[in-house]
């Protein structure tokens, strides 16, 4: 099965087909970075991550190039009311983002371009707009620039609006407009912002508007036409709508496909920092497996909603079976690779497991049947293990481990390998080196039939909580 995807500009699912063979570009909107990233930011993280693996699992060579907006209206109004440099805060929190990365598996972008890096590319695409008939310098001085909605009849083809029944957003200025549901190109400098926040134009002093970034990054890295773009469906409208219309009024292919993952919510609102209902990735990642939250995120299909709720018990649990489904993956990978030992001739043929979880994974990206077949495979590889099966066993381990790393769960992945450990975890093997010598101790004393002697320290180990299983590998043991 070929690789289908969900187009948002057609709205169906279609055969993927890239424009060049083997290669695949994805453009997808980054962060504006005026505060801390939270779940719903790090979804789209984390969905465009999983996309990236199985493309290149697939065998395709993949340039992902997502933005930082590190200028706009929020910053310049947070970084007054704090009194910091607008530039400070936007790198602090930057910096947030690319932990938040970090912290939940994600690979970094090819290029991670910054909007304030990339104005001549804006003021170039600005000129072609102008010049082609589609935007125009507001006629009050202001030095913006606006785009002529109504001058692009295919304006509304993405989110299948039509220009005549929109409404100009609530915070829209209608000074120096055409038309109220013209959008800023360019904006003019004001008194009240701080000059460094400013560039020269041939229509005066400014900063760019939100939509022309994107399409001025992504034309310079991926050219004028690329294969995905994606991000938040809440960007479809009217972020997406306005970069498609640009680009194209300037003579750009741009996105073959559009990609949209739903949102993570939080009481059934939208989770979003003006509603102040956000669970910021530092919190949750420091109260929870941060491979749990990445499973949490990945598990549900990328354009259905996740409900996060502190205030809902049934929500809590979401995150509480995502642990104990991390605890089942890890449980099987320790048994396993106990049991196999280093094995070097393990048959390369896809278990029936491994080509169920390709056919999701090529299904849309499907990732719920996915993780099911992970599941399933995990079953076979136990199964395998209680028969004492050393050749079925290392084939599963095999096929487990090709599949958490499509999910980025594999706990031996490069992207865990510094990943920060509490002091509970830097116990552990001082407590599993204390254990595994009574269970030496047990194992002589049964050797010798002291029976006595090999109960009373199963018994004192069950009663600090821990449970003991004997194996054709040994003893084992586990919390209880």
């Amino acid at each position: 099965m070929t690789f289908q995807l969900y187009n948002t500009a057609s709205r169906q699912i279609e055969t993927f087909t890239p424009l060049a063979p083997g290669k695949v570009t994805i453009y997808h909107c980054g962060m504006t970075v005026q505060s801390s990233p939270h779940l719903g930011h790090i979804r789209k993280e984390v969905v465009f991550d999983v996309l990236r693996r199985w493309l290149e699992h697939s065998g395709y060579d993949v340039t992902v190039v997502a933005n930082v907006t590190d200028v706009d209206d929020k910053i310049l109004a947070k970084s007054a009311a704090q009194g910091v440099p607008w530039w400070a805060l936007a790198y602090h929190f930057e910096t947030e983002l690319h932990a938040a990365y970090h912290a939940l598996g994600c690979r970094p972008p090819t290029y991670e371009p910054r909007a304030t890096g990339h104005i001549p590319e804006m003021i170039e695409l600005i000129a072609t707009l102008i010049d082609r008939g589609h935007a125009y310098p507001a006629s009050d001085g202001s030095g913006d620039v606006y785009f002529d909605v109504k001058s692009w009849p295919r304006y509304g083809e993405l989110s299948g609006m039509k220009v005549d029944e929109m409404a100009p957003a609530e915070d829209s200025d209608p000074r120096g407009k055409h038309d109220p549901r013209d959008f800023a190109l360019w904006k003019g400098h004001k008194d009240t912002e701080p000059l460094t926040a400013s560039w020269n134009t041939p229509w005066g002093r400014g900063r760019p508007g939100w939509h022309l970034e994107c399409s001025a990054m992504a034309g310079k890295y991926l050219g004028d036409a690329f294969d995905i773009h994606g991000g938040g469906i809440d960007l479809r409208f009217p972020h997406h709508e306005n970069e498609l219309a640009q680009s194209a009024a300037a003579g750009r292919p741009f996105a073959h496909y559009w990609m949209h993952n739903a949102w993570v919510t939080m009481a059934g609102e939208k989770m979003s920092k003006s509603l102040g209902n956000t669970a910021r990735v530092t919190e949750v990642t420091r109260d929870h497996d941060p491979r749990a939250v990445r499973y949490f995120l990945l598990a549900p299909h990328y354009r259905s909603t996740i409900e996060f709720s502190p205030a809902d018990e049934q929500t809590l649990g979401s995150l509480d079976e995502a642990e104990k489904a991390v605890e089942r993956i890890d449980g099987f990978l320790r048994r396993a690779v106990e049991l196999v030992g280093a094995i070097d001739d393990v048959d390369p043929a896809p278990t029936a497991e491994e080509q169920a979880f390709a056919t999701a994974m090529d299904d849309d990206l499907g990732t719920p049947m996915a993780v099911a077949s992970l599941f399933d495979a995990i079953g076979a590889g136990n199964r395998a293990i209680a028969s004492g099966s050393v050749a079925d066993t290392a084939r599963q381990l095999g096929a487990v481990r090709r599949m958490l790393d499509v999910l980025g769960l594999d706990p031996d992945g490069p992207e865990w390998a510094d990943a920060p450990g509490s002091a509970e975890d830097k116990l552990e093997p001082v407590v599993d080196g204390l254990v595994q010598a009574m269970l030496t101790q047990r194992q002589e004393a049964r050797a010798r039939k002291d029976w006595a002697t090999a109960d009373a320290i199963r018994d004192t180990l069950s009663g600090l909580g821990l449970t003991i299983e004997d194996t054709p590998a040994g003893a084992r043991w586990s919390l209880s």
